[in-house]
């Protein structure tokens, strides 16, 4: 992983923690520029796992950018 895909994890888990839903949404829309819909799909996933490291994160997000970039073919 990355430097700078730890960072964005980082961040991440610190909105997580501090149960900053707003903010979750408007970084990840910034971030990866994701519908609503699915930005509560990874939000709600990254708030249910049972361990929210950096690569738990990643593999959720990489899981919808795989989705949406299935769905655009």
């Amino acid at each position: 992983m990355s430097i700078i895909w730890t960072e964005y994890n980082n961040h991440l888990l610190h909105l997580i923690n501090e149960n900053q839903e707003t903010q979750m949404h408007f970084y990840l829309e910034q971030l990866m520029l994701f519908p609503v819909d699915i930005q509560d799909k990874i939000i709600e996933e990254m708030s249910s796992a049972t361990s929210c490291t950096n690569e738990a994160i990643v593999n959720i997000i990489t899981h919808y950018t795989m989705l949406e970039r299935r769905e655009a073919y």
